[in-house]
Protein backbone atom coordinates (compact mmCIF):
# COMPACT_ATOMS: atom_id res chain seq x y z
CA UNK A 1 0.00 0.00 0.00
CA UNK A 2 1.20 3.33 -0.84
CA UNK A 3 2.14 5.61 2.40
CA UNK A 4 2.97 8.55 3.35
CA UNK A 5 6.51 8.75 1.54
CA UNK A 6 4.93 6.94 -1.45
CA UNK A 7 2.06 9.47 -2.03
CA UNK A 8 4.40 12.50 -1.19
CA UNK A 9 6.93 11.25 -3.96
CA UNK A 10 3.69 11.42 -6.18
CA UNK A 11 2.50 14.97 -5.12
CA UNK A 12 6.01 16.60 -6.06
CA UNK A 13 6.45 14.87 -9.69
CA UNK A 14 2.61 15.75 -10.28
CA UNK A 15 3.56 19.33 -8.86
CA UNK A 16 5.94 19.65 -11.00
CA UNK A 17 3.45 18.54 -14.44
CA UNK A 18 -0.14 19.10 -13.69
CA UNK A 19 -0.09 22.50 -11.45
CA UNK A 20 -1.93 25.19 -13.97
CA UNK A 21 -2.97 22.57 -16.05
CA UNK A 22 -7.39 21.87 -17.14
CA UNK A 23 -8.98 18.74 -17.57
CA UNK A 24 -9.63 18.64 -20.65
CA UNK A 25 -11.52 14.83 -20.80
CA UNK A 26 -12.16 12.52 -18.11
CA UNK A 27 -12.79 8.67 -19.18
CA UNK A 28 -14.64 6.68 -16.37
CA UNK A 29 -13.21 2.80 -17.30
CA UNK A 30 -14.63 1.64 -13.84
CA UNK A 31 -17.57 3.92 -11.88
CA UNK A 32 -16.93 1.44 -8.82
CA UNK A 33 -13.98 3.63 -8.02
CA UNK A 34 -15.84 6.82 -7.60
CA UNK A 35 -17.45 7.92 -4.01
CA UNK A 36 -20.94 9.13 -4.26
CA UNK A 37 -20.91 10.89 -7.96
CA UNK A 38 -22.18 9.27 -11.01
CA UNK A 39 -19.27 9.28 -13.74
CA UNK A 40 -21.61 11.92 -16.25
CA UNK A 41 -21.42 14.63 -13.48
CA UNK A 42 -17.58 13.48 -12.31
CA UNK A 43 -16.56 14.56 -16.02
CA UNK A 44 -19.18 17.74 -16.33
CA UNK A 45 -17.67 18.70 -12.73
CA UNK A 46 -14.26 18.39 -13.78
CA UNK A 47 -13.53 19.08 -17.27
CA UNK A 48 -12.56 22.61 -17.86
CA UNK A 49 -11.74 22.88 -14.10
CA UNK A 50 -7.54 23.94 -12.98
CA UNK A 51 -5.46 22.13 -10.79
CA UNK A 52 -4.40 25.50 -8.38
CA UNK A 53 -2.66 22.97 -5.89
CA UNK A 54 -1.83 19.59 -5.42
CA UNK A 55 -1.65 18.81 -1.53
CA UNK A 56 -1.00 15.75 0.50
CA UNK A 57 -3.10 14.57 4.20
CA UNK A 58 -2.07 11.13 5.54
CA UNK A 59 -2.33 8.78 2.50
CA UNK A 60 -4.95 11.28 0.84
CA UNK A 61 -3.84 13.09 -2.46
CA UNK A 62 -5.51 16.09 -2.83
CA UNK A 63 -6.00 18.37 -6.05
CA UNK A 64 -7.38 21.83 -5.12
CA UNK A 65 -9.57 23.09 -8.25
CA UNK A 66 -10.31 26.40 -9.24
CA UNK A 67 -13.99 26.02 -9.02
CA UNK A 68 -13.20 25.70 -5.09
CA UNK A 69 -13.72 22.04 -5.07
CA UNK A 70 -11.35 19.15 -4.37
CA UNK A 71 -10.37 15.95 -6.17
CA UNK A 72 -9.54 13.90 -3.45
CA UNK A 73 -7.71 10.29 -4.52
CA UNK A 74 -6.36 7.12 -1.93
CA UNK A 75 -4.71 4.59 -4.21
CA UNK A 76 -5.36 1.99 -1.04
CA UNK A 77 -3.47 -0.94 -1.87
CA UNK A 78 -2.39 -1.35 -5.71
CA UNK A 79 -3.21 1.70 -7.02
CA UNK A 80 -0.81 3.66 -9.14
CA UNK A 81 -0.06 7.06 -11.12
CA UNK A 82 0.88 7.40 -14.46
CA UNK A 83 1.96 10.18 -16.22
CA UNK A 84 1.69 9.24 -20.17
CA UNK A 85 2.19 5.83 -20.29
CA UNK A 86 3.80 4.42 -22.96
CA UNK A 87 1.78 1.33 -23.11
CA UNK A 88 -2.16 0.45 -22.39
CA UNK A 89 -2.10 -0.64 -18.79
CA UNK A 90 -4.55 -3.33 -18.48
CA UNK A 91 -5.88 -2.07 -14.98
CA UNK A 92 -6.86 1.03 -16.09
CA UNK A 93 -9.27 2.63 -14.22
CA UNK A 94 -9.70 6.56 -15.18
CA UNK A 95 -7.71 8.56 -17.43
CA UNK A 96 -7.63 12.30 -16.89
CA UNK A 97 -6.22 14.31 -19.74
CA UNK A 98 -5.25 17.67 -19.76
CA UNK A 99 -4.97 21.07 -21.46
CA UNK A 100 -1.62 20.18 -23.12
CA UNK A 101 -1.79 16.51 -23.64
CA UNK A 102 -0.77 15.09 -20.72
CA UNK A 103 -2.55 12.39 -19.54
CA UNK A 104 -2.81 11.05 -16.27
CA UNK A 105 -4.01 7.14 -15.80
CA UNK A 106 -5.17 5.93 -12.80
CA UNK A 107 -4.88 2.25 -12.63
CA UNK A 108 -5.69 -0.73 -9.94
CA UNK A 109 -5.17 -4.01 -9.67
CA UNK A 110 -7.72 -4.99 -6.80
CA UNK A 111 -10.13 -2.05 -7.61
CA UNK A 112 -9.88 -0.54 -3.95
CA UNK A 113 -8.74 3.04 -4.62
CA UNK A 114 -11.09 5.73 -4.34
CA UNK A 115 -11.98 9.07 -5.76
CA UNK A 116 -14.25 11.84 -4.73
CA UNK A 117 -14.87 15.23 -5.82
CA UNK A 118 -16.14 17.23 -2.91
CA UNK A 119 -16.65 21.56 -2.23
CA UNK A 120 -15.45 20.38 1.35
CA UNK A 121 -12.23 18.32 1.90
CA UNK A 122 -12.83 17.84 5.47
CA UNK A 123 -15.73 16.01 4.66
CA UNK A 124 -12.87 13.03 3.39
CA UNK A 125 -9.99 13.86 5.33
CA UNK A 126 -11.61 15.89 8.25
CA UNK A 127 -10.77 12.84 11.01
CA UNK A 128 -7.13 12.23 10.35
CA UNK A 129 -4.33 12.76 12.96
CA UNK A 130 -1.24 14.87 13.00
CA UNK A 131 1.10 15.16 10.01
CA UNK A 132 4.26 13.67 11.39
CA UNK A 133 6.22 15.56 9.70
CA UNK A 134 4.78 18.95 10.28
CA UNK A 135 6.25 21.10 12.96
CA UNK A 136 3.35 20.60 15.66
CA UNK A 137 4.28 17.15 15.89
CA UNK A 138 6.95 17.15 18.57
CA UNK A 139 8.09 14.42 21.17
CA UNK A 140 5.26 16.19 23.57
CA UNK A 141 2.71 15.57 21.27
CA UNK A 142 3.81 12.10 20.63
CA UNK A 143 3.75 11.48 24.41
CA UNK A 144 -0.26 12.85 24.83
CA UNK A 145 -1.13 10.52 21.51
CA UNK A 146 0.19 7.73 23.22
CA UNK A 147 -0.74 8.46 27.08
CA UNK A 148 -3.34 5.98 28.49
CA UNK A 149 -3.34 3.55 25.54
CA UNK A 150 -3.03 -0.16 26.24
CA UNK A 151 -3.04 -0.99 22.48
CA UNK A 152 0.68 -2.18 20.99
CA UNK A 153 2.52 0.49 19.80
CA UNK A 154 2.22 -0.94 16.38
CA UNK A 155 -1.40 -0.79 16.34
CA UNK A 156 -1.54 2.92 17.36
CA UNK A 157 1.03 3.65 14.69
CA UNK A 158 -0.97 2.77 12.40
CA UNK A 159 -4.27 4.21 13.44
CA UNK A 160 -4.57 7.15 11.15
CA UNK A 161 -6.30 8.95 13.41
CA UNK A 162 -3.53 9.47 15.93
CA UNK A 163 -0.89 9.58 13.28
CA UNK A 164 -1.68 10.24 9.73
CA UNK A 165 -0.05 8.75 6.38
CA UNK A 166 2.12 5.72 8.78
CA UNK A 167 1.77 2.43 7.27
CA UNK A 168 2.82 -1.28 7.75
CA UNK A 169 6.47 -1.04 6.65
CA UNK A 170 7.37 2.58 7.91
CA UNK A 171 5.88 1.60 10.99
CA UNK A 172 7.99 -1.44 11.75
CA UNK A 173 11.30 0.57 10.24
CA UNK A 174 10.61 3.36 12.74
CA UNK A 175 10.12 0.89 15.66
CA UNK A 176 13.67 -0.67 14.92
CA UNK A 177 15.37 2.53 14.71
CA UNK A 178 14.01 3.37 18.07
CA UNK A 179 14.49 0.07 19.38
CA UNK A 180 10.98 -1.14 20.86
CA UNK A 181 9.12 -4.06 20.29
CA UNK A 182 6.03 -3.86 18.03
CA UNK A 183 3.84 -5.62 20.94
CA UNK A 184 4.80 -2.77 23.52
CA UNK A 185 1.68 -1.13 24.82
CA UNK A 186 1.74 2.52 23.48
CA UNK A 187 0.96 4.34 27.33
CA UNK A 188 4.13 2.19 28.74
CA UNK A 189 6.54 3.89 26.23
CA UNK A 190 8.70 5.89 28.59
CA UNK A 191 10.00 9.48 27.75
CA UNK A 192 13.46 8.97 26.21
CA UNK A 193 11.36 5.95 24.16
CA UNK A 194 8.74 8.63 23.41
CA UNK A 195 11.73 10.86 22.17
CA UNK A 196 13.63 7.89 20.34
CA UNK A 197 10.32 7.17 18.33
CA UNK A 198 9.28 10.86 17.45
CA UNK A 199 12.78 10.91 15.78
CA UNK A 200 12.98 7.33 14.56
CA UNK A 201 9.10 8.48 12.53
CA UNK A 202 10.29 11.67 10.49
CA UNK A 203 14.16 10.15 10.11
CA UNK A 204 12.32 7.08 8.29
CA UNK A 205 9.56 8.77 6.91
CA UNK A 206 12.07 11.54 5.50
CA UNK A 207 14.90 8.96 3.87
CA UNK A 208 12.21 7.14 1.95
CA UNK A 209 10.70 10.58 0.61
CA UNK A 210 14.29 11.19 -0.24
CA UNK A 211 14.36 7.64 -2.20
CA UNK A 212 11.32 8.03 -4.23
CA UNK A 213 9.30 5.63 -2.08
CA UNK A 214 9.62 1.98 -1.87
CA UNK A 215 8.29 -0.53 -4.32
CA UNK A 216 7.45 -3.53 -2.23
CA UNK A 217 4.35 -4.45 -4.54
CA UNK A 218 2.62 -2.57 -7.03
CA UNK A 219 3.96 0.86 -6.34
CA UNK A 220 5.29 3.04 -8.84
CA UNK A 221 5.74 6.68 -9.23
CA UNK A 222 4.41 8.62 -11.66
CA UNK A 223 7.01 8.80 -14.53
CA UNK A 224 6.69 4.82 -14.00
CA UNK A 225 10.03 4.07 -12.54
CA UNK A 226 9.97 2.32 -8.96
CA UNK A 227 11.30 3.82 -5.67
CA UNK A 228 14.08 2.95 -4.19
CA UNK A 229 13.15 3.36 -0.33
CA UNK A 230 12.94 -0.29 0.06
CA UNK A 231 16.34 -1.28 -0.82
CA UNK A 232 17.32 0.68 2.61
CA UNK A 233 15.20 -1.65 4.98
CA UNK A 234 16.55 -3.03 7.57
CA UNK A 235 13.39 -5.26 9.20
CA UNK A 236 10.40 -4.65 7.10
CA UNK A 237 9.27 -7.53 4.60
CA UNK A 238 13.09 -8.89 5.91
CA UNK A 239 11.17 -12.09 7.90
CA UNK A 240 14.29 -14.67 8.10
CA UNK A 241 17.38 -12.18 7.29
CA UNK A 242 19.46 -11.21 9.77
CA UNK A 243 19.30 -8.29 11.45
CA UNK A 244 22.00 -5.69 9.74
CA UNK A 245 22.84 -4.05 13.74
CA UNK A 246 23.26 -7.39 15.29
CA UNK A 247 23.13 -10.51 12.62
CA UNK A 248 19.95 -12.18 14.78
CA UNK A 249 17.19 -13.55 12.47
CA UNK A 250 14.31 -11.33 11.60
CA UNK A 251 10.83 -12.52 13.40
CA UNK A 252 7.43 -11.81 11.74
CA UNK A 253 4.52 -11.12 14.57
CA UNK A 254 0.74 -10.15 13.84
CA UNK A 255 -0.15 -7.18 15.65
CA UNK A 256 -4.09 -6.90 15.41
CA UNK A 257 -4.05 -8.97 12.18
CA UNK A 258 -1.11 -7.08 10.75
CA UNK A 259 2.22 -8.59 9.64
CA UNK A 260 5.19 -7.18 11.95
CA UNK A 261 8.55 -7.52 11.74
CA UNK A 262 11.35 -6.76 13.84
CA UNK A 263 14.61 -7.98 15.64
CA UNK A 264 14.22 -10.16 18.63
CA UNK A 265 17.43 -8.76 20.15
CA UNK A 266 17.74 -5.51 19.14
CA UNK A 267 14.11 -4.54 20.30
CA UNK A 268 13.36 -6.96 23.51
CA UNK A 269 9.89 -7.06 24.39
CA UNK A 270 9.38 -5.06 28.06
CA UNK A 271 13.13 -2.74 27.70
CA UNK A 272 12.98 0.74 28.95
CA UNK A 273 15.34 2.71 27.76
CA UNK A 274 16.46 5.28 30.44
Amino acid sequence: MPELPEVETIKRELTARLLGRRFSSVEVRDEKILQGISPADFRRRLIGQRIDEIGRRGKYLLFQLSGSETLVIHLRMTGALLLNPEEQERFTRIVFSFDDRTRLVFTDVRRFGVVYLVRDRLDVVGELGVEPLAAEFTPSVLAGLLKGRRAPIKAVLLDQTVIAGIGNMYADEALFLAGIHPMTPAGKLNPAQVRALHGAIRRVLARAIDSGGASVSTYRRPSGEIGMAHFDFKVAHCGGKKCPRCRAEIRRVKVRNRSSYYCPKCQPLGRRTT
